[in-house]
């Protein structure tokens, strides 16, 4: 069935409802506005069950195939969330919410999933169950962890789940994806580093932090560069440093450190946590300072299992014929990996075309890719249960 013709047809109305939602940018878990926009749309396109409130205000639409049998069941997932980003875009629909604005594109994530959702409804050209999914909270507030801490995955029954991001720089229509790992794990460290303030022109009478700071963000480097294999992708980055003084002539009593940790491999993840501590506590002891690590756990590694990555690959090919099958892995994070670590699955790129990136004040989604990505989602329902 020529699935791609549909949602040409369909464009303008899906286009209407990505740019509501492009008006009116929701951060984190309080995306109420959007989330009961897609309720509504998923009864009105005659969903056999909506339920909301899944992982607080996620949203989860069931369709069901053809006969009456459960068959498979395969789940489809789209984030919600907006940035808390001031909008440079320029554009007529631009966000009505100083502050917030839709600078990563779930709102074409979610507008794509929903034209996929009615067309489903409409054809039922499948023999199974589609579960599809809206989340919240995907910047920075692991929604995608609080929807299968509420028992998503079981309740609903689902047995593999995909997902898709935009990404600029690739053109519309282009698909990119990779087997195994393709998004990093995202972990966050605070260091405290405690020494004695005093006068600047006596740095002997004083334990000087912000030495002491300095060889501390100059050690970390060498994890990177001398403690893990060069083969294996890892990222420490230390992003801010604050001291308890703002004056030219007086050494800090404290110090204190922020940064991320991105890896590939759930191996290095445990080895660099455990390296920074060792660092961190040695290098400050050796210069006769105290210092103490918080590390925290962000986002798992991004898991693309292979024969699901394969079926991704063939409904891309089927889409547009223009799919990148071995994509370079990418360091940034993504909280679908909680849905990946509990089912198998795979998450794939679609091109947003020349664009801002996504977290810039100039970007916007390309309404364009909308055919392509609905025609995707619908397109793994279909192929992975095939009505008979």
């Amino acid at each position: 069935m020529p699935v791609k013709n549909r949602f040409s047809e369909m464009l303008p109305e899906i286009t209407a409802w990505r740019r509501d939602f492009h008006e009116h940018p929701e951060l984190l878990f309080d995306v109420h506005r959007t989330a009961a926009r897609v309720a509504d749309l998923l009864r009105s396109f005659g969903c056999d069950e909506v339920v909301t409130g899944i992982g607080r205000t996620g949203v989860v639409g069931v369709i069901k195939g053809k006969t009456d049998t459960v068959g498979r069941v395969v789940g489809l997932r789209a984030d919600m969330d907006a940035l808390p980003i001031i909008e440079q875009t320029g554009v007529d629909y631009a966000s009505k919410t100083p502050g917030k604005m839709h600078a990563c594109g779930h709102d074409g994530h979610t507008a794509m999933l929903l034209g996929a959702a009615k067309y489903l409804a409409e054809t039922r050209n499948f023999d199974g169950t589609t579960v599809v999914i809206f989340q919240p909270a995907e910047e920075g507030g692991g929604g995608g962890r609080e929807m299968c801490a509420d028992g998503m995955m079981d309740r609903f029954g689902v047995q593999e789940v995909y997902g898709m991001h935009n990404m600029p720089g690739i053109p519309v229509g282009t698909f990119a994806i990779r087997p195994g790992a393709i998004m990093a794990a995202a972990d966050q460290f605070d260091v405290v580093v405690t020494g004695k303030g005093g006068h600047a022109a006596k740095p002997h009478d004083c334990v000087d932090t912000t030495v002491v700071a300095a060889h501390i963000i100059v050690a970390l480097q060498t994890i990177a560069s001398r403690n893990v294999d060069p083969m294996k992708q890892v990222v420490v980055s230390v992003c801010t440093v604050e001291t308890d003084s703002t004056a030219h002539n007086v050494i800090p009593q404290v110090v204190k450190l922020k940064g991320t940790v991105r890896t590939m491999d759930p191996t290095v993840q445990d080895f660099v946590e455990r390296r920074i501590s060792e660092i961190v506590e040695g290098t400050a002891m050796a210069l006769g300072a105290k210092a103490v690590v918080q590390y925290n756990r962000g986002y798992p590694v991004t898991i693309n299992a292979e024969e699901n990555t394969d079926y991704a690959v063939e409904v891309a090919k089927a889409v547009s014929g223009k799919v990148d099958a071995n994509t370079a892995p990418l360091m940034g994070a993504e909280d679908f990996s909680f849905m990946l670590n509990e089912r198998p699955g795979a998450y794939i790129f679609l091109g947003n075309g020349d664009t801002a990136m996504v977290h810039h004040p100039a970007y916007n989604f390309d309404d364009d890719a909308i055919p392509f990505g609905s025609s995707w989602y619908a397109g793994m329902a279909e192929a992975r249960m095939p009505a008979a």
